[in-house]
């Protein structure tokens, strides 16, 4: 299934986490939010940033997400608990949470699950919680799997692939793995594949995996994301070209 570039842009959370962001480049971000073919899903940000995003979005609609225990995961839950409550304080709609995946391929599996229950009560209802599982660092499809169906009893939103600050981010064989765990989880559950997605030809094979899995109704804001920033102008660069 292909989905048009109006589609892609409507699953994309454009992201920016450099190391040298500034007022300025989250600025510039908000204003690529709205494009020619429609808004975004969402923006990404540091949670810092988050305050200043809600303001340069008020009135468009766009969700406003933030990173915690992040990229580490290893933070500790207090840690990721206040993170997470200064985001909504700030106007975040939205947390990217790293699992604590090192303590969790160590064994520690109920550390992993007890922080994300923990950061997922302090989202309460309204706030969407999207847990990063770090694929890239599991070692196999088995351990992806099994951390896909960790974070979602533990109360995930949506899964996500990867923080895209380790050698191994976002592959369609991950994909596949965490897409087949939400198909019998039993609840409805979100994914988002992040990190290393620059064409629109990797990003269609994302939508193609989760529809095979899931159907196309899933392609939709709500249970898919992209999670990218160069993605977009890959879109828009296409788009122009047709």
């Amino acid at each position: 299934m292909a989905l048009d570039l109006r589609a892609l842009v409507s699953l994309l959370d454009l992201t920016s986490l450099g190391d040298d962001d500034s007022e300025a480049t989250v600025d510039a971000l908000c204003r690529r939010a709205e494009t020619p073919i429609g808004s975004v899903a969402a923006v990404c940000v540091w949670p810092r940033f988050v305050g200043r995003c809600v303001e340069n979005l008020e009135g468009t609609g766009i969700p406003v997400a933030a990173v915690a225990n992040f990229p580490s995961g290893d933070e500790g839950m207090e840690a990721a608990i206040l993170e997470t409550e200064r985001i909504i304080e700030s106007g975040g709609s939205e947390v990217d949470l790293v699992m604590p995946y090192r303590p969790w391929l160590a064994g520690d599996t109920d550390f992993a699950m007890e922080t994300i229950s923990a950061v997922k009560s302090a989202c309460g209802g309204s706030v969407v919680l999207k847990v990063i599982i770090e694929t890239g660092a599991l070692g196999g499809i088995a351990e992806i799997g099994n951390a896909s169906r960790d974070a979602i009893e533990a109360g995930a939103d949506f899964v996500k692939t990867s923080t895209g600050k380790i050698p191994v981010s976002a592959t369609p064989e991950a994909a596949r793995a965490m897409l087949e765990v939400i198909a019998t989880c039993g609840r409805p559950v979100g994914f988002k594949a992040a990190g290393g997605i620059r064409t629109v030809a990797e990003a269609r094979e994302y939508t193609r995996i989760a529809a095979e899995i899931m159907g196309p109704a899933y392609l939709a804001p709500a249970t898919f994301r992209l999670g990218a920033s160069s993605l977009l102008d890959a879109i828009l660069q296409e788009h122009g070209a047709a």
